[in-house]
Parts: structure tokens; sequence; C-alpha cells
């Protein structure tokens, strides 16, 4: 099984790919109040660190499923939402971010 964490070598453009979707993600987290910074190491898949001010703090990643549609997923490897619905993973993301955990 491929890493999700280190790209293949012979995908051109795939890294400004995820960018691109990152960073329109991260534009409307924002505006919702959830902190949202890019990280982007060298040799590593791009990724976005969000936090909700009164809630936890996750990675979020975007890659392409086999049929080549892109999404949005969690760290976990358990998809979010399309990557052309970013209304609908923003507020996925942010009802993950502030829900309480009981016990």
């Amino acid at each position: 099984m491929a890493s999700i964490t280190q790209p293949k070598r012979d995908v051109p453009g795939l890294r400004d790919a995820n960018l691109h979707r990152l960073e329109h993600l991260a534009g409307v987290l924002r505006r919702r109040g959830i902190a949202a910074s890019l990280i982007s190491a060298p040799g590593r898949i791009p990724r976005l660190e969000v936090a909700h001010p009164a809630g936890q703090a996750e990675d979020i990643y975007a890659w392409r499923g086999q049929d080549g549609t892109w999404w949005f997923w969690w760290s976990w490897a358990e998809r979010i939402a399309c990557a052309a619905d970013v209304d609908d993973a923003s507020a996925k993301i942010e009802h993950v971010l502030t829900r309480r955990t009981w016990g």
C-alpha cells in the first residue's frame, strides 16, 4: 500500500494540487473562526493543521481517490468530503472539532 505521507515522484504537480485545495479550504475554515495552518515540509504531503478555539485540533489532507476525484481526509485516513465542496468539508470539520467527548 502506498504511503499517504510521501508523494509519488512520478506524479508531476501533485504537491501543487494538494496545496491549492488545502489553501482554499483554509480560507473557508478561517471565515468560520477555525485556525488553519498549512504545513508543507519538503518531501512530505502537505497538510492543514486545524484547531477550533473551543475544541480540539486535527490534521487534514487532500488526496485523490482511485477514480481521480479529490477528497479531504482526516489523518486517520477517513474521507471528510469531496474537495469540490469546501463548504460541506468545512462544516464537517467544524462539527468534529467542536463535539465534546463525554465519559
